[in-house]
């Protein structure tokens, strides 16, 4: 019989220490003030990892590091950058190169939302006045949430890309991982009155995969994968949230669209995180979190 310490048994690489560990990881969550962002930034430093949270608003931000801040074994750390421009993306890059040797978790979360449209309609006439002779129907609209979401996503990757290779160097068997937040609006049939926003998180589930796929055909080790979430509390989805920045989302409200009966919560999109983040054999794909919401809408 083998002892427990024997070389031809492998326990220990099954403990959740071993399997899902961030400790002294670094990471870089954008849009990191509430939602989903917010939601990555505590699965990730309450579990040992330090974030550097990221976004526009100064007051969101430092509201996060004193919220969620105290007394976890990681650190949050707030820096004001728009990452819809350039130059800021390089100014961002500066300031972590000035910080750290290397960026071990970059999560692409940034994002909006855009005017809703009324896509029922009984004629051709009915729908080309809803989403065509409607004056907030423009391209002014598609450029605006498209910018957001999808080239910050290739940008932010871009110019942190040497710092996550550098991670990978750092640690035998371990690779710097970008993960981007996609969405099953992405992915279902339906434009949810929407058309702009769900092309926008198409195109971030194609961009995923090509990044992954072009980054590995250069030598390179950074793994790129995205989660594409169903109806979780924010407030893009909530339309507000409160003094802590956490939204909600009454139960009832989804009770009849998902197979789970009710939204998602902190704690599925904090394991969702924690696995694409640490799984060194995940690359170039989206994983779906949605309570079953594709399963009931169609894809």
């Amino acid at each position: 019989m083998s002892s427990p310490n024997s070389p031809d048994q492998n326990n220990e690489e099954f403990k959740l220490e071993s399997l899902f560990s961030v400790k002294g990881k670094v990471a870089l969550v954008t849009g990191g003030g509430s939602g989903i962002g917010l939601m990555a930034t505590q699965a990730l430093a309450v579990n040992g990892a330090k974030v550097y949270i990221v976004g526009r608003t100064e007051e969101k931000l430092d509201t996060v590091v004193k919220k969620f801040g105290k007394d976890i074994s990681g650190e949050i750390i707030a820096l004001v950058a728009d990452v819809t421009k350039k130059d800021e993306i390089e100014k961002l890059v500066k300031e972590i190169e000035s910080r750290e040797s290397q960026l071990s978790i970059l999560f692409n979360n940034a994002g909006i939302n855009n005017e809703s449209f009324p896509t029922e309609a009984k004629t051709a006439e009915e729908m080309k006045k809803n989403l065509f002779d409607e004056k907030k129907s423009s391209f002014e609209e598609w450029t605006d949430v498209y910018r957001t979401n999808v080239p910050s996503c290739f940008f932010m990757t871009m110019a942190f890309l040497p710092l996550l290779q550098k991670a990978t160097e750092e640690k035998y068997g371990y690779s710097g991982t970008v993960i981007n937040t996609s969405s099953i609006s992405g992915l279902v049939k339906t434009a949810q009155h929407h058309f702009s926003y769900n092309a926008s998180k198409a195109a971030t589930i194609h961009l995923t995969r090509m990044l992954a796929a072009e980054i590995a055909s250069n030598g390179l080790k950074v793994r790129v994968n995205s989660i594409a979430p169903g109806v979780f509390p924010s407030e893009m989805t909530a339309g507000e949230s409160g003094d802590n920045q956490k939204s909600h989302i009454p139960k009832e409200k989804y009770e009849d669209k998902t197979v789970a009966q009710r939204p998602g919560h902190d704690r599925d999109m904090g394991a969702a995180v924690l696995f694409v983040a640490t799984n060194q054999y995940l690359n170039g794909q989206t994983i779906v979190v949605d309570g079953g919401y594709t399963l009931e809408a169609g894809m």
